[in-house]
């Protein structure tokens, strides 16, 4: 009996979406990959992404709708009030799952004096020298050679543009294979995330009908220290504190006045060293309420391989804060943080003055179980038992005569901590398919120190979420010489080859 045309189609199509590749044919596509990955990633770093000038994200924007288009790929804009977020579909014919994945095109500023290359944009290929020092290398080597020590530097090499390339590349490479996913494919695309993404929290509940799916998947962040394959099931989220303390009402002559108009900034010292004790941890009643550890917890942090001496030699520190037993337990906690302290003039810029005011600058890292508002009420209550009175404003001339010791408190909540549980059926599927293409199960961290803008988009739809690390963890995101390990970028390849390769369950 003959097959109509139109089924046979349909049945070839399925069966090769539901093709599974092994750990040989998915390295096999990588590297038939490689050279136009190369020349992706180095056409998306070579755009200026700083979301403090629209006119630059509009540039990436309008790239991004034009590579996805290309590849079929349905996009709308969703409209924030600000720059807005680029959703981008591509439907599965029966699928029955769908998977979000997050990614932010975005990058930090940069200030090219600190760079050690005439452009931050202008992607540059480099190899480590014996003295330790990073030398140019022709990026026209790469056509013929491989190093998987050779780093690729240039602004937002790692984050987070090297992993939406390596996501594209994936893609493309399963597409010239015939294969598909079973199950449908979301990507948000955030353009706003080094800013704290302000506009996104509204944008997700706006838009949550568009933005359902069954789970999502975070591809930000380096890998474990270690540089093996890795997964976190979740991020802190981020809280800031912002304190300003006063003295006279003008910098006064620190001869006439020395010993008689107080000095803001040792009222600031005084307040902040008032808030944690010698050990590093935050003596503010009730900071860690909530917050307890079982043994199969513990156990998790000890299967981490942290190499803590190696940890302390490389930050060049002899001891740690004593917040928890060890590295990955210390994350585990809300954290309390200077970020940034400003009195007065130093260096070719002094002057002998008692300074009027002092600043100081706080983040509070957040773990599931601290509720910054709560958190942000424990501290203003702390700083009042210092003896401060609190005000929103400038203090009046009244205020100044009544109260001996002012200070000028505001906060701002970015977004909150999310963690999915390890044993989740999210955190199985995807073992399985990096087993698969590794030969091991990954380095897995219950929850990642740094802080991702997930919690909304877990809050509103109410799935889970698990970031899939690809870049090297000594990349210099947010800081001058980004980079991107080209052994990094292909391992990342092949890593979303085998997420996407693998059968939801």
């Amino acid at each position: 009996m003959r097959i109509p045309v139109f089924i046979f189609c349909f049945l070839f199509s399925i069966s090769l979406s539901a093709q599974k590749l092994d750990r040989n044919q998915l390295e096999a596509l990588t590297e038939k990959q490689w050279q136009p990955a190369l020349k992706l990633l180095n056409e998306i770093v070579a755009m200026p992404n700083d979301a403090v000038f629209p006119e630059q994200i509009e540039v990436n924007i309008k790239w991004c709708e034009q590579v996805f288009a290309a590849r079929g790929w349905t996009q709308e804009r969703l409209e924030t009030g600000g720059i807005p977020l680029l959703l981008l579909e591509k439907k599965q014919p029966n699928s029955k799952k769908t998977a979000l994945f997050y990614f932010h095109v975005d990058g930090q500023a940069v200030d090219i004096s600190k760079w050690d290359q005439p452009n931050a944009y202008e992607p540059v290929l480099k190899t480590q020298a014996a003295s330790g020092n990073w030398e140019v290398l022709p990026m026209e080597r790469l056509q013929t050679e491989y190093n998987p020590d050779w780093r690729i530097f240039g602004r937002s090499t790692s984050d987070d543009k090297g992993p939406l390339a390596m996501f594209i590349a994936a893609w493309d490479a399963l597409a010239e294979a015939g294969l598909s996913p079973d199950y449908s494919v979301k990507i948000i695309l955030d353009f706003e995330e080094e800013q704290g993404s302000p506009l996104l929290p509204a944008a997700v509940v706006k838009y949550k009908g568009k933005l359902n799916a069954d789970l999502m998947l975070i591809m930000d962040g380096p890998r474990h220290t270690s540089n093996l394959p890795t997964l976190s099931y979740g991020a802190r989220g981020i809280s800031d504190l912002f304190l300003t303390t006063y003295g006279a009402k003008l910098p006064q002559h620190s001869g006439h006045y020395g010993n008689y108009a107080p000095n803001p900034a040792l009222l600031m010292s005084q307040l902040l060293s008032s808030m944690k004790d010698e050990n590093g941890r935050v003596v503010i009643p009730g900071f860690y309420d909530g917050i307890t550890f079982t043994e199969a917890e513990r156990k998790i942090f000890a299967a981490v391989p942290d190499n803590e001496p190696e940890v302390k030699k490389r930050l060049g520190i002899s001891r740690t804060d004593q917040v928890g037993q060890s590295y990955q337990e210390s994350i585990n906690y809300p954290s309390l943080n200077i970020r940034g302290m400003s009195a007065g003039y130093t260096g070719s810029q002094s002057t002998t003055i008692i300074p009027s005011i002092a600043l100081a600058e706080l983040d509070m890292r957040l773990v599931p179980e601290s509720d910054p508002v709560r958190l942000l009420g424990l501290i203003k209550d702390h700083i009042r038992n210092q003896g401060f009175y609190i005000t929103e404003t400038d203090p009046t001339d009244e205020e100044r005569m009544t109260y001996p010791k002012i200070v000028k408190v505001s906060s701002t909540i970015s977004y909150q901590a999310f963690r999915t549980p390890m044993d989740s059926p999210t955190g199985a599927w995807l073992r399985k398919a990096m087993n698969r293409a590794f030969g091991e199960d990954p380095v897995q961290i219950r929850i990642s120190g740094g802080s991702i803008p997930i919690s909304p988009f877990v809050d509103a739809l109410g799935i889970p979420a698990v970031t899939i690390p690809t870049v090297n963890a000594d990349n210099n995101q947010h800081s001058p010489n980004e980079n991107l390990r080209l052994g990094n970028y292909k391992e990342g390849i092949l890593t979303i080859m085998s997420i996407l390769n693998e059968s939801m369950y």
